[in-house]
């Protein structure tokens, strides 16, 4: 899977995911114990029970051969997400979001929206880090399960149930730590190369030409201006439907 561009605005996001972890970390104690994935608990809070899912990377669709999966990248953003989400609303498509831990912390009330209008969320970590699968075991938990926590907490208590890799950066350990927490691993067959702004017409050809490559398609509600994302939903959503393509969800 490609990496994406843009670690500028990336390297912005994992310091102040890493300040936020610093300050959670302060705010609560976390025994040593872990699960049987490794997984660091809470002390004195007993985890609600996870129904467990596989630990490969999921790409098919839940609506079968003709399914198409939208999936949201890197917010939510208090200018951009809203407009998908009306986008979205407009052509009667349920999304994927896959949600970074620090803006789902700073943005609550978005998270509840996404949630209230029927899409699903996925954790993609606190900091975005591309870096991922170079990292220690110890680094990939904590970017998982504080990203999960942050979001579950922002939601009112929806827990994430897939987990993306940042760029794509999964290793083996991540994929059985998330699947270990009802997180199936989400990878894409399309990319609309949206963090690359290459204009709306660009991203629309993309899809159309990669869209028989697999049903999931990748676009980004942050991580600077996504007026083209929007432009180019604007198109896509309806051409997909007149090709006879459904909406639906990753598989689990």
């Amino acid at each position: 899977m490609a990496r994406h561009k843009g670690k500028g605005w990336h390297g912005r996001l994992l310091t102040a995911g890493l300040g936020v972890t610093v300050v959670a970390a302060a705010a609560s104690v976390w025994t040593a114990q872990a699960d049987p994935a490794g997984a660091r608990k809470p002390q004195g809070q007993v985890s609600a029970p996870v129904a467990k899912v596989a630990a490969d990377i999921a790409h098919a669709s839940d609506r079968g051969a003709r399914g198409v999966n939208i999936t949201i990248d890197d917010g939510p953003d208090p200018v951009w997400t809203p407009q998908v989400l009306q986008l979205l609303e407009d052509n009667g498509v349920k999304a994927t979001f896959c949600m970074v831990g620090t803006q789902a912390k700073a943005y609550p009330d978005l998270v509840k929206k996404v949630v209230a209008a029927g899409h699903r969320l996925c954790d993609h970590t606190v900091a975005h880090d591309t870096t991922m699968d170079t990292q220690s075991e110890a680094f990939q938990s904590q970017q998982i399960l504080d990203a999960e926590r942050m979001i579950t907490e922002a939601s009112g208590g929806v827990r994430p149930q897939y987990y993306r890799a940042p760029g794509g950066a999964f290793t083996p350990y991540s994929r059985k730590l998330a699947a270990s927490r009802g997180m199936r691993p989400l990878g894409w067959n399309v990319d609309s190369k949206d963090f690359e702004l290459p204009g709306a017409d660009t991203m629309v050809a993309t899809v159309k030409r990669e869209i028989s490559n697999g049903p999931t398609v990748l676009f980004h509600d942050a991580g600077g201006d996504r007026s083209q994302t929007v432009a180019a939903l604007r198109e896509v959503l309806p051409w997909l439907k007149e090709q006879g393509y459904s909406f639906g969800f990753p598989v689990r």
